[in-house]
């Protein structure tokens, strides 16, 4: 990969870097409030050609972080592989596409058929396929604008290596936002604060802080140790990523349970202060909600993927009856899943 010159804008990331940004399947993603609070929302990946942006997906019937990322475009997202791999954080400017949904069913397909049935385990695509509410996807394209590197997670202790973009280096504009109103996220079901937080403690979850960082940009990093307290937790967090001041935050385990509220720095990483737990899809807490939902879940999701469609003046799109051939990029994350031939569940 060292010397392609699709990546000659990257000069100085070394090949591993590269590797990974290439070949990462899921990645923190952080967007910004209105009221300028970091939330990251985990989610699926892929590279554009040439690694010109790292690209995420979103539900069309769930567009609250790409509608973030429009009114904001400065968004962060956090890379992780194995333990001897590195750790890139980048701050990076986002592009909402969602003009043509339809586009998007097919590159995300696309993007991930070479591993998708390690994502849908037994469930045959002819089932998959009919869940139309997950497979709607906004793109969000990030152009990278400083990336930091660290050459494996033990590594965080130490300062940051830093990439930032060459001057003149524009990033692509998002598509014009739709005419209307957002559809209104349905009231989800939601535990008390600490409830939700013992559940996540006590079964070991890897949790993700997210802080506004330099110039604007959020900042996710992996937290080392969490314990909870009066208030919310006191988080450890490796040398590189502890807050220098205090402000508002969000921790994350996996999407399932997102803590809003706010962080003042301490010794060995900060103190994280809860202000409330925020909804979750069904269907972080249970993977099966996505290809047969409970139906007053469907009702929900179809109910808001109609509204935007109708915002947009699209009809429903179509998903294929045999998925499409994988990119090279899929095969790269197939890969890394340990998976060495494309292929779905049949029936």
């Amino acid at each position: 990969m060292m010397g392609d010159e699709r990546f000659s804008r990257y000069a100085g990331l070394p090949e591993p870097v590269l590797h990974l940004m290439s070949s990462a399947i899921t990645a923190e993603f952080v967007t910004l409030t209105a009221a300028g609070a970091p939330i990251d929302t985990p989610a699926f990946c892929f590279a554009s050609p040439g690694l010109a942006s790292i690209d995420i997906a979103t539900g069309l019937a769930y567009p609250a972080k790409a509608e973030r990322a429009r009114r904001n475009p400065k968004v962060g997202m956090l890379l992780e592989g194995a333990p001897d791999e590195p750790v890139v954080c980048i701050a990076g400017l986002a592009a909402v596409r969602d003009a043509d949904i339809q586009a998007n069913v097919d590159r995300y397909l696309a993007e991930t058929s070479a591993y998708l049935h390690t994502t849908v385990g037994d469930t045959p695509w002819s089932v998959v396929r009919e869940a139309i509410w997950y497979w709607s996807r906004i793109i969000v394209q990030v152009a990278p604008r400083r990336i930091l590197w660290w050459d494996r997670p033990a590594a965080l202790d130490e300062p940051p290596q830093v990439w930032t973009a060459p001057a003149g280096d524009a990033a692509p504009a998002s598509d014009p936002a739709p005419p209307g109103g957002t559809s209104t996220a349905p009231r989800w079901a939601l535990a008390p604060w600490r409830e939700a937080a013992e559940q996540k403690l006590a079964a070991g979850a890897p949790a993700h802080l997210s802080v506004v960082g330099d110039e604007g940009f959020p900042r996710p990093c992996r937290a080392r140790g969490l314990r909870l307290t009066e208030h919310g937790f006191a988080i450890e967090l490796p040398k590189a990523a502890r807050p220098e001041r205090s402000g508002p935050a969000s921790l994350t385990f996996a999407g399932a349970a997102t803590f809003a509220g706010a962080v003042q720095p301490a010794e060995a990483g900060c103190e994280f202060v809860v202000e409330r737990l925020l909804p979750a899809l069904p269907m972080m807490a249970d993977v099966t909600e996505l290809w047969a939902p409970k139906p007053e879940t469907r009702e929900r999701l179809m109910g808001r993927l109609t509204h935007e469609l109708e915002r947009r003046g699209l009809s429903l799109p179509k998903t294929p009856e045999q998925l499409p051939a994988p990119t090279p990029g899929s095969h790269l994350r197939a890969a890394r899943r340990g998976v060495t031939a494309p292929g779905a569940p049949v029936d």
